[in-house]
């Protein structure tokens, strides 16, 4: 290799420089093509056709490797370090899960295949869904949708569905806290429904005269996060129920904070109607990046008929996938949902058993509020209450020192550790969500409480090393405003 060339750039090899420089290596070898390649209308119609491909990097396949390798290495992940991405429930995957979902009687299962020929994945969709109804105190389920803002969406499409069918009136208006996740807005708008903000009170929680004096009979329902994104129990939440329903109304719960209550509380004991979960959070799926998910919907009776199809049925001994509904909403989801998320979730959910699963959430909350201790002192707690599974903190603190809410985050990444979700809920300015979830141990948790307390003290005598962070990483602060305005989403060739 010429020395004088500069391969390397920041350590790392510089691959725009290799592309140019060793154009006859290649990645891949085919076999040679049985079809005409002089006459490419056989294999794509004309109009897929494109003259030409725009230009390609061509490297060997152990640059590929050694890319992608080293890219992956970069990346954060519960499997490294601690991760309390707030409302997001980042936590353990046991590798048992991956396991079980890798059989090949799982794994090797097409969706097209003859149900007398999937007997044991039916079963277990079957049982799984019965499982998560008893567990969280609801009659039926779908398990089709593939994340939570689907499972919301189709909650919401239940809904209008039954007011329909009962009022012939969809009714015009949900109303939503204003703590709530952004996407309950975007899933009542989907469906047709204008938003009404409801404000939260001192406490942090749901105002009831607030809500009172919304409710009528416009309203097709409230849309509750329980525990909610201030980690706090809606402790009023079987008054808020008969609000909605003394005039009518339904009650849709938001269950993505489950981890906080499941197996202690029974959400359809509280008078929910029908609600989603996220079993890539509560029941231990890998997530994020986009996927892939599991967002059940469970409903109570009343809305059991305009659940999504096809519908597993148990008929003659043998379990089928019924499509004979006629007020259901009809389809949500490809086949039945995304089968391995749901296999691994069932895996995990036995794991646990009907005895141990409230320690799920016994461990979730205490580990919150030993988090809340410890750092009441050093950083703003703008709702000092016992929490749940999260605790939020904000910046109000480190303001005076000309220190945001985004430095601590980035400085926190010098120590090792993934930030928190930051600026969420809007209702607390400079927020920062931590959750750190039953996975964690005190040694985990009492090092990440030092980091976050040597930030704040940085943040008073070293403002400018905090404003500046991150140092340690591979790459260090971005431009973000720029980056939101134009970012680079693919390689270009020079």
């Amino acid at each position: 290799m010429n020395t004088k060339t500069p391969f390397k750039e920041n350590g790392f090899l510089n691959e725009k420089l290799i592309f140019e420089k060793r154009k006859e290596l290649s990645a891949f070898s085919l076999p040679p093509s049985e079809i005409d390649e002089t006459a490419p209308e056989q294999i794509l119609p004309s109009e897929l056709l494109r003259e030409k491909i725009s230009e390609m990097p061509v490297v060997s396949e152990l640059e590929v490797i050694r890319h992608f390798s080293r890219l992956s290495q970069w990346n954060h992940s519960i499997d490294t370090a601690f991760y309390p991405l707030g409302s997001c429930t980042m936590k353990y995957n046991p590798k048992i899960n991956e396991r079980i979902a890798g059989f090949p009687g799982f794994n090797s299962t097409h969706p097209e295949q003859p149900h007398s020929a999937a007997q044991g994945n039916l079963q277990l969709l079957h049982n799984l869904g019965k499982y998560l109804c008893e567990l969280f105190g609801l009659d039926e389920i779908s398990l089709q949708p593939a994340a939570g803002a689907q499972g919301e969406l189709t909650g919401m499409m239940l809904i209008r569905a039954y007011l329909v069918k009962r009022d012939n009136n969809p009714r015009k208006k949900i109303l939503i806290p204003s703590s709530a996740h952004g996407t309950n807005p975007a899933s009542a708008a989907l469906c047709g429904y204008q938003v009404v903000e409801i404000s939260s009170n001192e406490k942090g929680c749901l105002d009831i005269q607030a809500l009172q004096n919304a409710m009528n009979e416009d309203v097709a329902a409230l849309m509750l996060t329980n525990p909610n994104t201030l980690g706090l129990f809606e402790e009023e939440i079987g008054k808020i129920a008969e609000v909605l329903h003394a005039k009518g109304g339904l009650v849709y719960l938001d269950g993505a904070n489950m981890n906080a209550i499941v197996g202690v509380a029974r959400p359809g004991d509280f008078g929910i109607d029908v609600m989603h979960l996220n079993l890539h959070k509560t029941f231990s799926t890998p997530h994020g990046g986009g996927g892939p998910g599991a967002g059940p919907v469970l409903v109570k009776s009343h809305l059991e008929p305009f659940l999504p199809i096809p519908r597993i049925v148990n008929k003659d001994g043998a379990f089928h996938l019924d499509t004979n509904f006629a007020d259901s909403i009809g389809k949500v989801h490809s086949f039945y949902g995304n089968f391995k998320i749901l296999a691994r979730a069932y895996t995990y959910l036995l794991a646990y058993g009907s005895d141990h699963i409230r320690n799920v959430a016994e461990h979730s909350v205490l580990n919150a509020n030993y988090v809340k201790a410890q750092l009441k002192d050093t950083y703003h707690l703008p709702y000092d209450r016992p929490v749940m599974h999260e605790v939020i903190f904000s910046d109000k603190v480190q303001n005076k020192f000309d220190v945001r809410t985004l430095d601590i985050a980035k400085r926190l990444m010098d120590y090792g550790f993934h930030p928190p979700t930051i600026y969420f809920p809007l209702i607390v300015p400079g927020a920062m969500m931590i959750e750190p979830t039953e996975s964690e141990s005190m040694e985990t948790l009492d090092s990440f409480v030092s980091a976050m307390k040597q930030i704040a003290q940085e943040a008073e005598t070293q403002p400018d090393l905090v404003r500046n962070a991150p140092y340690t990483t591979k790459i260090t602060r971005l431009d973000e405003a720029e980056a939101a305005r134009k970012p680079i989403l693919r390689w270009k060739p020079q």
